[in-house]
């Protein structure tokens, strides 16, 4: 019978984190993504309750203020974090709840959730991740700057996860990750 899990996955952004998870969720049936809370505005198409919960400042810290957030960070100007109850919820149930999340926030996680799952996907380089970046077109070069410098940080801090998957070929890192999602979700509890 499968358990309940937590799954942290981190890693810089464009990285492919978004796009490993997505696939995850085409493989593993009973895996459900948590939607993180933030204080950036929405980008085109995005909509509130689906990609994220849009808040403005005053509304994201009272939920701090009342532990209404599992984890949370400030990241490139705005806070991002995750809803505690939903996330209890449906570990209850015996999904497999994904968290992607940055390094701060995972480690927050740890520390509230000792058995949560710690997965940092990694790009195969800095040159192919700012080529990622840039292939967006979404953001200005000093916003790439700015993300460039914070993963050289995340990638320092790779060896205080669970696992870490090079997202080099995409079709190895999905099966790689519905792996292990999937040994963790069959190990007996003792």
């Amino acid at each position: 019978m499968r358990h309940g899990n937590l799954f942290v996955i981190s890693g810089p952004s464009g990285a492919g984190k978004g796009t490993l998870v997505a696939r995850l969720l085409q493989e593993v049936p009973d895996a459900w993504v948590s939607v993180s809370a933030t204080t950036r505005s929405p980008r085109e198409g995005e909509r509130d309750g689906v990609q994220y919960f849009f808040k403005t400042e005053e509304e994201f810290m009272d939920e701090v203020a009342h532990d209404g957030l599992l984890e949370w960070a400030r990241y490139a100007g705005n806070c991002y974090g995750t809803p505690r109850a939903s996330v209890e919820e449906h570990m209850a149930a015996g999904d497999q709840v994904i968290l992607e999340i940055d390094v701060q926030g995972a480690f927050q996680v740890r520390e509230k959730m000792p058995a949560a799952r710690l997965v940092f996907i990694e790009p195969p380089s800095l040159e192919v991740l700012e080529a990622r970046l840039r292939g967006r077109g979404t953001e200005a070069d000093d916003v790439i700057a700015e993300r460039m410098a914070a993963a050289e940080v995340e990638l320092s801090q790779k060896m205080s996860y669970d696992i870490r998957l090079v997202n080099d070929d995409l079709d190895e890192a999905v099966h790689a990750l519905v792996a292990y999602v999937d040994e963790q979700a069959e190990k007996p509890r003792g």
